[in-house]
Parts: C-alpha cells; structure tokens; sequence
C-alpha cells in the first residue's frame, strides 16, 4: 500500500433538533483536514433518512436511493472517526440504525471516537460503541476524544482548552493512520471474510 492519502469519514451521531454534534465535528474535521495523510468526508446523520424500520434484506426503491448516497462513501473510506453524544448512558438510536444498515463497510478497518455529554463526556457511549463495531469486524481504538459537559467545554466553536484537545486529536489521528494502513496493507494482501 503506498503513502497515499488515506480516506477518513467522520460521521456525526446525532440527529436530534438543537444537537452540538455538528459543531464538534466541524472542529474536529478542520484538525483533521490539516494533516497531509488524509482526505475527510464529513458524513452528517441528519442528512441521511434511513428508515428506522430496518434493516431489511431488500430495501425499498426509496431506502435503496438513500443507501447509494452512503454506502460508496463508507465503503471507500479507509478509517473512521464516529462523533457521538451520550444520550441517557448510550448512544443515540440513529447511529445503531446507520451502522446497521451498512455491514461490509465496516469490516477490518478501525474506528476512532470523538464523544461529549454530561459528566461522563460521552465515554459510556464509547463503550457500548465498542461492542457493537467488534461485532462487525472493526476495529475500535483505545484512545478517544472526550469533551466533558458537552457544550459546556466549548467557546465559538472551539474547545476551552484548545492545547489538550487538540494533543487528544493528534493521539487519535495518529493511530487511525497508523491502523488504516496496517489493514489496508493486509486487505490488500489477503482479503477479509468474515
């Protein structure tokens, strides 16, 4: 696998009205944006109606448009970085339905975490996120982004404190760079079946 540039969808959680999520992703998606091994492809929940009735073997005509706009982008991605909230100690149901709808896409690739909330800032989100990715032959890495109290850690769109943030992102985007390359190093060798 050349030193190419590597495809990173970073996916924001939330759909809810009122939601922080797009302003923590757009942080974390310009920090991103500023290395020079990746290639960012925001992916906003809010804009992909996925049907809560599914996932279903054969989707509907209108579920199948709707899988088209997605499917290719997470399917070409070389890695993850899933922005989430902490919704009463989980996460939210719309990123189950849109990691359930999508199975293969997933698979041997890792996924990064960027979460914020309440006392916690997310991380029992993270937890049970784990899980879930395992199941689908992903995999998840330890270290993550947490903004504690949500919103409350932000200031104009930026984190309060920019130095430890921004130290936590470059941990996480160094390891997602350096998982990507390793699986896709063993994809391309010998391809994944699960």
């Amino acid at each position: 696998m050349s030193e190419s540039l590597l495809r990173l969808a970073v996916i924001t959680g939330s759909v809810r009205d009122g939601r922080f999520g797009p302003t923590v992703t757009e942080w974390f998606s310009g920090v991103a944006a500023q290395r020079t091994d990746l290639s960012v492809d925001v992916i906003d929940l809010a804009d992909v109606p996925l049907t809560m009735a599914g996932p279903t073997r054969e989707p509907s005509p209108e579920m199948g448009a709707v899988l088209e706009t997605t499917r290719p982008r997470l399917a070409s991605a070389d890695a993850f970085v899933v922005v989430t909230p902490e919704y009463n100690h989980s996460f939210p149901a719309s990123l189950k339905n849109a990691i359930d709808w999508h199975l293969t896409e997933w698979q041997a690739k890792p996924v990064g975490f960027v979460c914020y909330g309440g006392f916690s800032g997310g991380l029992r989100a993270v937890e049970q996120l784990r899980q879930v990715f395992a199941e689908l032959h992903a995999v998840t890495l330890r270290d993550t982004v947490s903004f504690h109290g949500g919103a409350a850690a932000f200031d104009d769109g930026r984190p309060k404190d920019a130095e430890g943030a921004e130290a936590a992102a470059k941990t996480l985007l160094d390891q997602l760079v350096w998982w990507a390359r390793a699986l896709g190093e063993a994809r391309a060798k010998r391809p994944y079946g699960a």
